[in-house]
């Protein structure tokens, strides 16, 4: 696997430990190009980066070094961690996004992925539960790599967590009310086991968490309401994070 050097200056030059690289972030660029969003990664204007970029044909940039940390995830929770820039590798796709033509991942880029994050996994032993979108990890500001990324196909390699239910038997409890208070509750409890972080002022945050958890658990339908299905999925994938 090749990786090109376009090395960004938007990075702490204090080296991290290694062993605190615990997760992996995927982004999309969203901006109009591929040249545009080099541009921005590495111009100190900004002050964002990533440790990668891959384009739509599949080349992997490799724009900061796995040991220094990359300003990819900002204000971030995520688990036991926060401000996850320090305990992470930052993965930027080049997508437009939703702002200028959100389309389809391209399978040479997801190829690329599939091997780099591969790579990673193995060299820092990075967990399932612990692979994760821009949107999980700042629900209230991010909505990347969206409802397109193909979560399900990262989990058939072994990147990242996944439901154990066919899609016929979930779509038989889309749109079911969960109406009773325990079962409410129960469902925020498995986003916890998840990962995802619910601040002092959950009812702001309630709605966006649970557009984000849609985005990257139950792609058919982001509507921020939760049904029974979105309830069936929690309760698997939280039982799932016990053993990734």
């Amino acid at each position: 696997m090749k990786i090109n050097n376009l090395y960004s200056p938007n990075f702490d030059k204090k080296k991290r430990l290694i062993k605190s690289i615990k997760s992996i972030v995927i982004h999309y660029t969203g901006m109009q190009s591929e040249r545009a969003s080099i541009a921005r990664l590495c111009s100190p204007k900004f002050k964002v980066s990533s440790h990668f970029l891959i384009n739509e044909k599949g080349k992997i940039y490799r724009l900061v070094k796995d040991q220094y940390i990359a300003w990819h995830a900002g204000k971030s929770n995520w688990g036991k961690y926060k401000n996850l820039n320090k305990n992470s590798i930052g993965i930027e796709l080049v997508n437009k996004g939703h702002q200028f033509g959100y389309t389809d991942f391209k399978k040479k880029q997801l190829s690329s992925l599939i091997k780099l994050c591969k790579l990673l996994i193995k060299k820092y032993k990075i967990k399932k539960k612990y692979i994760t979108g821009h949107s999980d990890i700042a629900p209230l500001r991010k909505i990347d790599p969206g409802e397109k990324f193909p979560w399900k196909q990262m989990a058939k390699n072994k990147i990242g967590v996944w439901h154990n239910h066919n899609s016929d038997f979930l779509y038989k409890s889309r749109n079911i009310k969960v109406l009773k208070k325990k079962e409410k509750m129960g469902f925020f409890e498995n986003l916890k086991k998840i990962g995802y972080y619910f601040s002092k002022n959950q009812k702001k945050s309630l709605f966006k968490i649970l557009t984000a958890f849609q985005r990257h658990f139950r792609q058919e339908l982001v509507n921020g309401k939760l049904d029974k299905e979105c309830w069936i999925i929690a309760k698997d994938i939280a039982k799932n994070c016990k053993n990734s």
